[in-house]
């Protein structure tokens, strides 16, 4: 059977006319092998060639396209998720560069940006936990937890324009009331592992943060670019980015939906020790293991969240595609598992 076509010439001849407005020098444009790339949660991913003839000069250049769907698992801003690429492009956090902001839908029927495409990597968890990259997990680890914790020693300042500001004291309630309002709206059935966490999450609120971070949001196994060699080469997907705690970033990559082969590894990759020991490095923070242990449960909330949402997305018919089903389906019942882990009720 030939594979499915999930190209789309009239997109990519929309493309164009609106790359063509963007450039400093349009002479004749055109974009080819417009792919899209499936299994994003909150944005349509699109890569493309786009192609430039002025003045006698060509140049080719491959680009990836992050538009909004007309449904999505997470709510998120594009113009957010810009920003964060602005913010850390030529530093120490990998990050591909950003080009092009357009938050009207006039141009491809939903807002979207343009951006780099970092080329000959990979992303996707199967392969990273097969040949040739396994060979290298032990070196990915260390730049992966040594790169989250460069994260939280960025500046703030740096997107204070776009986030909304918090209080040391206050992160923790801010995030819990949000996803925990999620599980309240979405929920196609009651959920009382998540609601006997979420009371005492509430009962037993963490020590204030040692310090106000950009925190990316879903920093996880899956959403980074590694190449054959084991270096990582941009962190992706930063549709989540928010100030807080930056413990919860922390959390978030050692929750057990990450420990792909079903082993003990944090986000496959490392033991838990490790993992922390890399980012107290990078991030001059301490994870204080009390406060820790309530970010981690807080973080199967997050996750419950979002598998519920997508299955209520699904149901309703919002949106048809299968990862939406498939996600909540393999990953609710293994989030509650790790509720009643992590609260002492599972060995």
């Amino acid at each position: 059977m030939a594979p499915a076509d999930n190209s789309d010439p009239a997109l990519a001849d929309r493309l164009a006319d609106y790359c063509r407005t963007r450039l400093a020098h349009p002479g004749t444009v055109r974009v080819s092998g417009l792919r899209r790339i499936f299994g994003g949660a909150s944005r349509e991913t699109w890569r493309f060639m786009l192609h430039e003839d002025h003045g006698g000069r060509s140049r080719s250049r491959p680009l990836i396209l992050r538009r909004d769907p007309s449904a999505s698992l997470i709510d998120t801003e594009r113009r957010v998720e810009f920003a964060a690429f602005q913010a850390f492009a030529r530093s120490d956090v990998p990050v591909p560069e950003a080009l092009w902001l357009e938050e009207a839908p006039d141009a491809l029927g939903h807002p979207f940006f343009v951006m780099q495409e970092i080329t000959g990597c990979q992303s996707g968890p199967a392969r990273l936990m097969a040949e040739p990259f396994r060979a290298h997990h032990e070196r990915i680890a260390r730049q992966k937890w040594t790169i989250l914790g460069r994260i939280a020693t960025k500046d703030p300042a740096a997107m204070a324009s776009v986030l909304e500001p918090v209080a040391p004291a206050d992160a923790w309630r801010r995030e819990l009331d949000h996803w925990s309002g999620v599980i309240g709206r979405d929920a196609l059935e009651p959920q009382p592992i998540a609601q006997a966490a979420i009371r005492w999450l509430v009962a037993h609120p963490p020590a204030p943060a040692q310090r106000i971070a950009i925190v990316h949001g879903d920093y996880r196994t899956g959403n980074f670019l590694f190449d054959p060699q084991g270096d990582i080469r941009a962190i992706l997907d930063w549709e989540m980015v928010h100030l807080g705690d930056p413990l919860e970033d922390l959390a978030w990559g050692m929750n057990r939906s990450w420990r792909f082969q079903n082993n003990a590894l944090v986000g496959g990759l490392a033991s838990r020790q490790q993992a922390i020991g890399w980012w107290e490095q990078a991030s001059g923070l301490r994870a204080d293991p009390t406060a820790l242990h309530w970010w981690e449960l807080f973080s199967c909330i997050k996750g419950q969240a979002i598998w519920l949402s997508a299955a209520r997305a699904f149901e309703s018919g919002d949106n048809s595609d299968l990862l939406m089903a498939f996600a909540a389906w393999m990953l609710s019942n293994s989030q509650d598992r790790a509720v009643l882990e992590l609260m002492g009720h599972l060995p």
